[in-house]
């Protein structure tokens, strides 16, 4: 397999004809020249351009020097959707999976580049893909600990598998990239007794959480291991150069003031499996559990190249995460919910909930979803923020009491006209938010002088949303009563812009059922009785928790594998 020859040049400049001579072959004759073009190509977020080096026909490198895409998905997409193209010395290779968008775009433009450079590979539509590989079945494999699923739950399983003694780990991830949806998250929630809570003077102990925690789901042993958990996991993820240096008050953590939790944790978490050499196969799908006499011994896999084959293990943690990505499951286990969009990622279809039943596992709420009020239509993104907006229709009207939340909210905006709401919001709010600065900076929101000038950029009648803001007003101020709100906001609507907005909807950011594990992490049968050899950790499982939830029960998981491996 070929070597990448670069990394990536972001805002490199532009060398389109820019050529360079190979060293004489022929007695001073140079036979060919490297040429550099630039082509362009459409992603998720935008226009991208790439330069394309090419000596004669051959694709010798490719830089990215200008895109839109998401940070956390393209710089883990970019390196293997380059080396695919690189190796096939051609656009027509498979998209990253997770990353179908911006892999389209890489491919279109260096599609594009080649063309200028005499090398015609024809049209590169979104479904361009390879060659289909013959299947083939391979030999079985053997290791101590197999994991399945490359989020935050597995990825901490690996390492305390790792720390906690163990020699041989795999750990298979479905998609071409690690991570679910965590890489994307702002605040890393519930962690307690941080050295940024301790450098804030916030002071929040064990009996607090197990108290915060009482009314949850989880059985009462499982919140003291998670209480637990969250007290020693700032210590933990610094010693791997995860620091999270931002309190947001309570139990909320960012990197940094500008910096988000999610890709920094990520970056960390995969920065040390690797250090630690966890065999890390991506694109490698677990589709069933062997089991034997009762116990889980192995999993079932097919990866990207059509091979099949079983990976044999001492235990077996699962950590794929949830469904929210699948409509069939939902409209089965959440009927109603399966005309709401998600937040999630892709690989959240609930590939083991089929598993689970096959082995008559235990699984409860599985009717129970985490849905975030707003993201931003056509992006994902989660938006919002505090107190003090409008949510308007494409009339420009309100429409609700802007507090409600849940598949009220979903399906109160999507039986608006066109389906369609806009987030209202001025500039106090805007200066209490991290992530609208972020996405007014990314120009995923609209800014304007005046409501009229937003109005019209939005495409919104400007005398109703004006009337709007006045009705909201006198709501605050109790001049009248707020039309939707009994309670009205406590901030008014500035008088004064700027002004700003975005399309929006709610989505399924979380499924918060699945197979129910106890407080070591171990998965249960019907009759409560723990399976030997079998563990899941993270949104997989029927917990309340969410992103540090997944961290701590996963760092849980691979210390009780290792310890039930080790003491065989």
């Amino acid at each position: 397999m070929k070597k990448l020859i670069c990394l990536l040049c972001v805002g490199a400049m532009v060398l389109t004809g820019c050529t360079t001579k190979n060293e004489p072959t022929d007695g001073g004759k140079t036979e060919q020249e490297l040429a550099t073009y630039t082509g362009k190509g459409s992603g998720y977020g935008g226009e991208l351009t790439v330069e394309v080096d090419m000596l004669g026909s051959e694709i010798k490198d490719i830089r990215v020097i200008e895109h839109k895409e998401s940070s956390p998905v393209f710089s883990r997409a970019l390196p293997v959707i380059k080396e695919r193209i690189l190796e096939a010395q051609s656009p027509i290779v498979d998209s990253v999976s997770a990353a179908t968008f911006s892999s389209y775009a890489v491919k279109a433009a260096v599609a594009e580049a080649a063309k200028q450079g005499g090398v015609d590979f024809g049209e590169i539509t979104f479904t361009t893909k390879g060659e289909e590989k013959p299947a083939k079945e391979l030999e079985a494999v053997q290791t101590q600990l197999v994991i399945v699923g490359g989020g935050p739950a597995g990825l901490s399983a690996a390492i305390s598998a790792k720390e906690a003694g163990l020699e041989n780990v795999i750990l298979i991830e479905k998609l071409d990239i690690l991570s679910g949806n965590g890489k994307f998250d702002m605040n890393f929630f519930d962690l307690i007794n941080s050295e940024a809570q301790k450098k804030a003077g916030i002071e929040y102990t064990k009996e607090q959480f197990i108290e915060d925690k009482k009314t949850s789901t989880d059985s009462p042993e499982r919140i003291e291991a998670w209480a637990e958990g969250e007290y020693t996991l700032d210590a933990w993820l610094r010693g791997m150069g995860i620091e999270l240096n931002q309190s947001n008050g309570g139990t909320n953590h960012m990197a940094e003031a500008d910096a988000y939790a999610g890709e920094h944790i990520q970056e960390g978490l995969e920065k040390r499996a690797k250090e630690l050499n966890v065999d890390i196969r991506t694109g490698t799908k677990g589709y069933d559990l062997i089991m034997e006499d009762g116990k889980a011994v192995g999993v079932k896999v097919t990866n990207n190249q059509n091979e099949s084959y079983d990976i044999m293990a001492e235990a077996v943690i699962v950590s794929t995460g949830g469904f929210s990505f699948n409509k069939e499951l939902l409209a089965k286990y959440a009927p109603g919910s399966e005309d709401v969009n998600t937040s999630n990622q892709m690989g959240a279809t609930g590939d083991f909930v089929p598993v689970f039943e096959k082995y008559d596992l235990k699984m409860d709420n599985m009717d129970t979803l985490s849905i975030f009020k707003m993201i931003i239509a056509n992006r994902r993104d989660l938006t919002g923020a505090g107190d003090g907006f409008m949510l308007v229709n494409k009339d420009g009207n309100r429409f609700i009491d802007e507090s409600k939340s849940g598949l009220e909210m979903a399906h109160t905006i999507l039986a608006q006209p066109d389906g369609k709401a806009y987030y209202i919001y001025d500039q106090r709010l805007y200066d209490t938010s991290y992530r609208l600065e972020k996405h007014n900076n990314l120009g995923y929101h609209v800014k304007a002088d005046t409501l009229e000038e937003l109005a019209e950029k939005l495409g919104i009648p400007a005398e109703n949303l004006v009337a709007a803001k006045d009705a909201y007003n006198k709501g605050v101020s109790g001049e009248a009563a707020d039309p939707f709100r009994e309670k009205p906001f406590t901030e008014a609507f500035s008088e004064t812009g700027p002004y700003y907005g975005v399309q929006v909807e709610s989505a399924i950011h979380m499924t918060k059922g699945g197979v129910v594990a106890n407080e070591n992490a171990q998965v249960l049968n019907n009759d409560d009785t723990p399976v030997e050899g079998l563990y899941a950790a993270g949104e997989v499982t029927a917990t309340t928790g969410a992103y540090s939830s997944s961290v701590v029960f996963g760092r849980i998981s691979g210390e009780k594998a290792a310890e039930y491996i080790l003491n065989k």
